[in-house]
C-alpha cells in the first residue's frame, strides 16, 4: 500500500504565504458588530432615554455632551467602527456582484476614498467642535457662552 500526500489546494498555498485579508475582514465584521451593538444602544440611551428625550437634543446638548472626554471617545469609536464596518460590507458586496475587474477596481477605490473622507471629516468635527469660538460676535453665540 502506498501513501501519497495530496497537494494542498492553490488557495491554501496562497493563504500560507500572505495575509488572508478575507478571513480578517470576516473576523472584523463579527467583532465590530458586537462592539457596535453596545455603542449604538448606549448612544440611543444617552440621547433618547436619559434626560428629556428627543426634544432635548439641540446644539447645547451636543456641546454639553462633547465637553466630557468620555463621550468624545465614545462617539469617535462609534464613527470609526460603523464607517469601517459599512465600508467592509460594501467591499464584500462589490466583490460578489462586480464581475468586470475594471469596474470592481473603480468601486473599491470609490469606497475607500469616500470612507477615508468621511472618517477624516467626522473625526475633525468631533475633535475641533467648539461651541463658543473666540472672536465670534456675541449675537451669534449660544446663550450659555460667556460674553467676550
Amino acid at each position: 500500500m502506498t501513501t501519497e500526500q495530496v497537494e494542498a489546494p492553490r488557495s491554501a498555498r496562497v493563504a500560507r504565504r500572505s495575509t488572508n485579508f478575507e478571513k480578517w475582514g470576516w473576523i472584523y465584521m463579527r467583532a465590530s458588530g458586537v462592539v457596535l451593538v453596545v455603542l449604538i444602544f448606549g448612544h440611543l440611551f444617552v440621547n433618547l432615554v436619559a434626560g428629556e428625550g428627543v426634544n432635548a437634543i439641540d446644539f447645547a446638548f451636543v456641546a454639553g455632551k462633547w465637553a466630557n472626554p468620555f463621550f468624545i471617545v465614545w462617539d469617535t469609536l462609534l464613527l470609526w467602527l460603523a464607517l469601517l464596518h459599512g465600508a467592509n460590507g460594501m467591499r464584500t458586496i462589490t466583490n460578489d456582484y462586480a464581475y468586470n475587474p475594471t469596474i470592481r477596481r473603480v468601486l473599491h477605490w470609490a469606497n475607500g476614498l469616500s470612507t477615508a473622507m468621511l472618517l477624516l471629516l467626522g473625526t475633525l468635527v468631533i475633535y475641533t467642535f467648539d461651541p463658543c469660538p473666540a472672536g465670534a460676535s456675541a449675537d451669534l453665540l449660544p446663550s450659555f457662552c460667556a460674553a467676550p
